[in-house]
């Protein structure tokens, strides 16, 4: 298994290691409910470094991903600028999800998930060919996400006097590089914060700083009950190559309202013409039981299956992402251990700044 440069820190904070899509990464540090509730309601911070970061540069870089992704990089006009895209198979299938950073006209840098590294490189490649650009994996940087309501005020603490004027108006979804320091304000988790690109020989110097500041490190189960509770997609479970953009909750993230072309265009018009069948929808357990994947739902419209679920540390129930007909309605049931639990259909998310979003309770 490969290992982060934070490994070291990590066992020294006592983590239990995980094989995470052959990293050996933190699935916590003792308790995942305390790492969930501290970020919540304080800071924590995340090694994410087994994430794959790629620039891409070239004087054809725009239209290059233009025709790669969902959607569409003419939003992207201000140097740091950033959104979220699927990158999508002809079929229209999810080949990986990602977040792409405007620079400038001749450098874009995407961040992709590390269990689709291989084909996202490979897809990368082969479709990069026809156009003049240049494909770099930066092995050399590690990635530290800090998310809480106070994560931005601890980074700034660490941060280079001169930086912090600069951080301080850094808006949601945007990146700037000070001092080397690549610091974009995004997160998995649906708290504010910032995910820290640095150079694989400062990151511990880095991460022993924040913990002086009082911010606690956190593992990968933290993390996913906190993206869960944000109504945030994981890759490989509620979108995957078989499930397009429109049936996993993601519609919001395609651009089609011209006449740009992009890989899997075409079957995203048909699937919109014939009738999208399914819906990703939040799942909220009426009662005591366990979600998990791969639970059958049962509604009116016929049968569903749950993409993600765990127990919500912050709501105190179990939680669901389902993906179920299109034309059910607010109520199903779950077959867990062969009984029928009810269940309330929600609109994610669960929990937004810490509390119920509304109509979840």
């Amino acid at each position: 298994m490969r290992r982060t440069s934070l490994y070291d820190s990590h066992l020294a904070a006592g983590a239990r290691m995980v094989d995470f899509g052959g990293w050996e990464m933190p699935i916590n540090y003792g308790s995942q409910l305390d790492e969930h509730h501290q970020v919540r309601t304080a800071a924590g911070m995340f090694d994410v470094s087994h994430m794959t970061v790629v620039d891409i540069h070239g004087p054809e870089t725009r239209a290059f991903l233009s025709n790669l992704l969902a959607n569409d990089v003419a939003k992207l006009t201000t140097p740091g600028q950033a959104f979220y895209s699927c990158m999508l198979k002809e079929s229209g299938g999810v080949m990986d999800d990602l977040i792409a950073y405007f620079m400038n006209e001749d450098w874009f840098r995407l961040v992709v998930n590390a269990t689709t590294r291989d084909k996202g490189l490979a897809w990368l490649e082969r479709h990069g060919a026809e156009f003049s650009i240049a494909v770099t994996e930066h092995h050399e940087l590690s990635i530290i996400a800090v998310q809480g309501p106070e994560a931005r005020q601890k980074v700034h603490a660490v941060m280079p006097a001169q930086a912090v004027s600069e951080l301080a108006q850094l808006k949601p979804f945007s990146a700037v590089d000070v001092d080397g320091i690549f610091v974009a304000r995004t997160g998995y988790t649906g708290e504010d914060g910032y995910e820290i690109l640095i150079s694989v020989l400062q990151a511990e110097a880095f991460w022993d700083r924040l913990l002086e500041q009082g911010v606690k490190p956190c593992g990968l189960g933290a993390r996913d009950t906190l993206r869960l509770e944000a109504g945030m997609n994981l890759y490989g479970q509620d979108m995957t190559e078989e499930d397009t953009p429109l049936v996993s909750g993601l519609a919001w993230t395609v651009a089609m309202r011209d006449d740009r072309e992009f890989i899997g265009r075409k079957a995203l018009e048909k699937q919109k013409m014939d009738g999208v069948p399914a819906r990703l929808v939040g799942l909220v357990l009426e009662g005591r039981g366990v979600l998990r994947p791969g639970q059958k739902i049962i509604t009116e419209a016929g049968e569903g299956v749950t993409t993600s679920g765990s127990f919500s540390p912050t709501l105190q129930k179990a939680i669901a992402l389902a993906r179920v007909p299109a034309a059910t309605g607010d109520r199903c049931e779950v077959e867990i251990r062969g009984k029928h639990l009810p269940a309330r259909i929600v609109k994610p998310p669960f929990v937004r700044k810490g509390k119920a979003c509304e109509g979840i309770a």
